[in-house]
Formats: structure tokens, C-alpha cells, sequence
């Protein structure tokens, strides 16, 4: 009785906290929504902006925010990948080696967001950008500045602890009989990996994935001095341009506005679109794992 007591309390204490972050997830959404709703209008949405963001819409604020989730998850999920796969299939768990790339992993986990940014300037824009301008030999700054790529690629080294812990627990949560029955049947561990591994962590990955964009969509200080702009009534046209992002549109309005009240409806629309872009880009990856997992199932 005692036990099934106990037992029930449990239950009714998770029920209730999981219903308690639901609610505040609806009353969050809903108190965003409704302070912009008056903005949220076709023309605010697919229009630039003008007179300094304070009339015109935000398009190159969301054409850049998506731009630079997209690079950021296609130059990082690999990557994490790749070196999950290394971790968790290949490398000794006892070796010095395998040691310090854990502590290096651990260690970017708990790097402050705007570091990044600093190493950002100094390594992907002064160094590498720089290097490529006097390599080209140009008279002008065309990849030694901030712009798109060195922002997404920032990002990238932001979110790669996160696609490395969730994509190794993908790999490690793939039974090891398959491991053994494929090597059994003659397949190379290469082969094993590819045929056999990653399609059953599939879904993991993709968790990585959703975590990656979920943490980079949002990040304002790493792209402060790595690529972003307050206003640019205009869409970024190569990769060496500078870019609009949300995040950043959200914290200059809330800031540096001459007329915080003047301008609020116009900061509370730009927070809801920004939570519906990363919720459309989480749910893109939801969708495509349901699928993937229907089809192994």
C-alpha cells in the first residue's frame, strides 16, 4: 500500500510538472502574440525595413537568421558526426587521446557564448579572411570582415559539443549484436558503420541536429563581431556579405530605441517570428526523424 502510494505521488508530481512547462509555453507564445499582433501583417513579414527599422518589415532579418542556421547545421552536424562516430566506434575508451578530446568537448560545452565571438574576429576573420585577401591579393577587406560564412561557421563550433553528446548516445543506444552479427557475416567495420550504424542512429543524429538549431537560432553574442548588422534594408547576395539576424534586430530595438513603448509591438512581432522560424526548422527535422524511424520500424 505504502509502495503504491509512493508510487502514485511520483506520478501525480511529474504529471503536474509537465504540465506546469506546457503552460508556460502557451502563456509565453501567447503573451508574445498578442503584445505583436498589430506588426504581424504580410507586409511586415515580406517587406525591408525602413527608416531605421522602425516601418517596413523585417525579410532580411529572417532571410539572414534562416541563412545562418542552415550553413551553421551544415558545417557543424558533420562534423560532430564524424567525430561521435570516431569517439564512440574507434577510439580506445582508455587512451590519453580520446581522453582529452572528451575534456576539449566538455570544456567547449562550458565556453561563454561571447568567446566564441572573440575567436571568431580574431581566428575566422582577421587570420583566415585576412589571409585570404593578401593571398588574392585584393586592395580592399572583401573576406577579412565580418560577414555570412564566418558568423555561420562560429555558430558551428558553438553547437558542435551538443552534436557530439547527443549523436554519440545515438550510436552507443545501437545494440552491439547488430555490431557483431554484421561483422560475423563478413562486413568490414567500415561497412558496419555505414549499413548498420548510422541508419538505426539516424533519428539520433537528427535529435543533434534539432538541439543544434535550436541553441544557434537564438545566439546573439557570437555573430556580434563575426558578421551581423542592425540595418541592412537589403538580402545578403554571397557568402562575403553581411547579414540581418533576429536575435540581434531584437536586442538593439530593446536597447538602443530612443522610444522603447514606440517600438515594442515591433520587438514582440520579431520574437514571435523568430520562436515560429525555429520552430518550423525543429519540426522540418521532427517530420523527416518520424519518417526515418517509421520506415526502420
Amino acid at each position: 500500500m505504502k509502495n503504491k502510494l509512493i508510487g502514485g505521488s511520483v506520478v501525480f508530481i511529474s504529471a503536474c510538472s509537465a504540465v506546469m512547462i506546457v503552460l508556460v509555453i502557451v502563456l509565453l507564445l501567447l503573451e508574445i502574440f498578442m503584445g505583436g499582433k498589430e506588426k504581424l501583417t504580410l507586409d511586415f513579414l515580406f517587406s525591408a525595413p525602413t527608416e531605421g527599422m522602425t516601418a517596413g518589415g523585417i525579410l532580411p532579418a529572417i532571410v539572414g537568421t534562416a541563412l545562418m542556421v542552415l550553413m551553421m547545421s551544415i558545417a557543424g552536424v558533420p562534423v560532430g558526426t564524424i567525430t561521435a562516430m570516431y569517439l564512440s566506434e574507434y577510439a580506445s575508451q582508455r587512451s590519453i587521446f580520446t581522453r582529452m578530446i572528451r575534456f576539449a568537448v566538455n570544456t567547449l560545452a562550458g565556453v561563454p557564448a561571447i568567446v566564441f565571438g572573440l575567436f571568431g574576429l580574431g581566428f575566422f576573420v582577421q587570420f583566415v579572411g585576412g589571409g585570404m585577401d593578401k593571398v588574392l591579393g585584393g586592395t580592399e577587406l572583401h573576406w577579412g570582415q565580418p560577414n555570412l560564412l564566418w558568423a555561420s561557421l562560429t555558430m558551428a563550433l558553438l553547437t558542435l559539443p551538443v552534436v557530439i553528446v547527443s549523436v554519440e548516445e545515438a550510436l552507443r543506444s545501437v545494440p552491439k549484436d547488430y555490431r557483431e552479427a554484421s561483422l560475423a557475416l563478413g562486413a568490414t567495420k567500415f561497412q558496419t558503420i555505414r549499413k548498420v550504424v548510422l541508419p538505426h542512429a539516424s533519428t539520433g543524429i537528427l535529435t543533434g541536429t534539432i538541439l543544434a538549431v535550436g541553441r544557434g537560432a537564438g545566439e546573439v553574442a557570437p555573430i556580434l563581431f563575426t558578421g551581423v548588422a542592425y540595418f541592412l534594408p537589403h538580402l545578403p547576395h554571397s557568402l562575403s556579405d553581411q547579414f540581418m539576424q533576429l536575435g540581434y534586430h531584437l536586442y538593439v530595438m530593446s536597447t538602443q530605441s530612443t522610444d522603447v513603448e514606440a517600438t515594442k509591438s515591433i520587438q514582440y512581432a520579431s520574437a514571435f517570428v523568430l520562436l515560429m522560424l525555429t520552430f518550423s526548422l525543429n519540426l522540418t527535422a521532427v517530420v523527416f526523424r518520424y519518417n526515418m524511424r517509421s520506415n526502420h520500424g
